[in-house]
């Protein structure tokens, strides 16, 4: 009885399975991997840059806070176009040339001289930007069903805290390495400079490596082709009908501004750390820039840990809803610890830690919930809607941060208002029928 019951659980075909969906992995994973890395640290390492740049454009905290955010009017923007565009013209050009504009945009974020010129190249860096995750998304369900993307996801977006991991050092020891004037440059410069060009490279190579779909590559052959594309035709007639196909009624479906709500109280934690993270560890008592970068790095380990496992979790119990619930309670306990032992070094640390590693964890957790609300037909449109909504936080988040930290001198009342962002989206996780959204 135990190896007939061994059998049954794992099938010759849903082994073949597991071997394909392993090679399709490590042939995509990887490489859009490294892309997104490149493509959260072009983001956020304004916030380093930041500790010389204000003086060098007699900027203060407030406008910081304004530029930083305004990078997300403009991805508010061009989101659902850029991702209808992506659905008619292909991932692989629409996704290379995004990459290859928003690099050199980030990159000319060297040159900037005023505050006005920061502004508009923060908004055109956003504009250019916009596609690139809810196209990755989209990407990427249309190679792993949705019992499987839990997991895909999670691999694909722990490059979020990998930025923060390699990142922060590395941002740390450029600022530190380059202080002053080096080679008519200032650090926060050639910060620009040496974190914005390997995205334009890594858009030309993603040109040459991606594939629309499984027929036009040649690592897999027929048998697994044709088993992978009646998988994912399957799963597709298995989602649940409740939203049409047409975008113009999932713009009017209240399950969609629904769940656009829950990403914003999401991303609210999570660009408040992405953007004021080295400036609260500053204010904690850390000085140098290469100490804060060391430091803020051990927020975003923990993370990529806890989000890996998350993911896995949530894929093999097919449960998506306390998946989602437990990280943002740890989001919330984790600022409110930070806001509440603001002078105590380790307490803090500990706290962000927490908090660094519920946010974080709450992004690729909460995406496997949109596929209980959204025909595959409507996924292009619907995936950038909701992530427009929740984009709305980038531009919001970091400039609530900013004007509490010039108002006070301090940012913990500003974290306690992220808390209750936080606790609102564990409410409406909770409120989502389990059956709906556990596949």
């Amino acid at each position: 009885m135990p190896e007939q019951n061994v059998i049954e659980a794992h099938p010759p075909q849903d082994i073949r399975l597991n071997q394909i969906f392993s090679k399709v992995t490590l042939r995509l994973i990887p490489y859009i991997f490294v892309c997104y890395l490149f493509n959260y640290l072009d983001r956020v390492n304004v916030g380093f840059a930041k500790l010389s740049m204000l003086d060098s454009l007699h900027m203060s905290e407030t406008a910081y806070g304004l530029g930083a955010g305004i990078f997300f009017l403009g991805y508010i923007a061009c989101g659902i176009p850029s991702n209808l565009m992506l659905a008619k013209i292909g991932a692989r050009r629409w996704l290379a040339l995004i990459m290859i504009v928003w690099g050199w945009l980030s990159t000319s974020l060297m040159f900037v001289e005023t505050t006005t010129g920061f502004y508009i190249l923060r908004f055109l860096t956003g504009a250019a930007e916009a596609g690139f995750f809810p196209g990755m998304v989209l990407y990427l369900t249309q190679w792993f069903p949705a019992q499987r993307q839990g997991r895909a996801l999670t691999l694909f977006m722990a490059a979020i805290p990998l930025s923060g991991v390699l990142g922060s050092p590395l941002s740390g020891l450029i600022m530190n390495w380059f202080r002053g004037n080096s080679h008519g440059f200032e650090a926060w410069q050639w910060l620009f400079l040496l974190e914005g060009l390997p995205t334009v490279l890594l858009g030309i190579g993603m040109f040459l490596f991606l594939r629309d779909s499984a027929d036009e590559v040649a690592w897999l052959n027929a048998e697994e082709k044709g088993l992978l594309s009646d998988t994912l035709a399957q799963d597709r007639q298995n989602r649940p009908r409740q939203v049409s196909a047409r975008f113009s009624e999932v713009v009017r479906s209240p399950a969609i501004w629904i769940l656009g709500l829950l990403y914003f109280c999401i991303q609210s934690s999570v660009y408040a750390i992405n953007f004021w993270l080295p400036t609260i560890i500053r204010n904690i008592g850390f000085h140098d820039v290469g100490v804060i970068g060391w430091v803020s790095a051990i927020p975003y380990l923990g993370a990529c840990f806890f989000m890996i496992a998350a993911g896995r979790s949530s894929d093999q119990r097919r449960e998506r809803r306390w998946h989602l619930a437990i990280p943002l309670l740890m989001a919330a306990f984790g600022l409110a610890c930070s806001a509440a032992f603001h002078d105590n070094a380790l307490l803090s640390v500990t706290g962000l830690t927490i908090a660094t590693a519920g946010a974080l964890s709450g992004l690729p957790l909460f995406w496997p919930l949109s596929n209980g609300f959204l025909s595959a037909e409507a996924a292009a449109g619907g995936v950038a809607l909701i992530n427009s909504l929740g984009q709305l936080a980038g531009f919001l988040s970091p400039y609530f941060v900013g004007w509490i930290k010039d108002a006070t001198g301090r940012t913990d009342m500003a974290l306690y208002g992220l808390v209750a962002l936080a606790l609102l989206g564990v409410m409406i996780v909770l409120r989502i029928p389990a059956e709906r959204v556990s596949r």
